[in-house]
């Protein structure tokens, strides 16, 4: 995989690509209200990633088409328009502690030290710990699941309405 670094200035959002990022189906642009930086694909899937995130695109395949995103703390959102789902099913966002990967449309993905935490707005999406990926559980609309180093089951939780407002006001929803 070669890699490609951009550092933005205020965000230090990090992009890593099978390709550079201009020869990605993908265009980087930022927001400052909230300040967001945000990587829109010409395939609809859209990745806000908040102030001091790092971020690393997959496209192992070299084909401009992301497969995944690596995602080494703080948090993303990933957004993608019902269309497109079926292309989209083999997308993850990987973590020090998960693996997320898209069954529906648009969730937020959150990393501390200690845990990841993924939340789904709209759709589905499973989630496994990212060293025994055998066994996931799947969220829909307004469920979430916190991973951490343990090795217990993982809950499914509809979230209450202050963490999910916390969460999602971090990309000015």
């Amino acid at each position: 995989m070669r890699f490609f670094a951009c550092a933005a200035s205020a965000l230090a959002m990090t992009l890593v690509a099978g390709t550079a990022l201009a020869q990605t189906r993908c265009a980087e642009e930022t927001r400052f209200d909230p300040p967001l930086r945000v990587l829109r694909c010409t395939d609809g899937l859209v990745l806000e990633t908040e102030q001091g995130s790092r971020l690393q695109p997959i496209d192992r395949n070299g084909d401009g088409r992301l497969e995944g995103a690596e995602l080494g703390g703080r948090a993303v959102l990933v957004t993608l328009p019902p269309g497109r789902r079926v292309q989209r099913d083999g997308f993850q966002i990987l973590t020090p502690h998960a693996i997320a990967s898209v069954r529906g449309t648009v969730y937020a993905v959150d990393v501390t030290g200690d845990r990841t935490s993924v939340f789904v707005s709209q759709g589905r999406v499973a989630v496994a710990r990212r060293r025994a990926p055998e066994t996931s559980v799947t969220l829909g609309a307004g469920e979430g699941v916190d991973v951490d180093a343990d090795q217990g089951p993982l809950e499914v939780r509809r979230w209450p309405q202050e963490r999910v407002r916390a969460l999602l006001e971090r990309f000015g929803r």
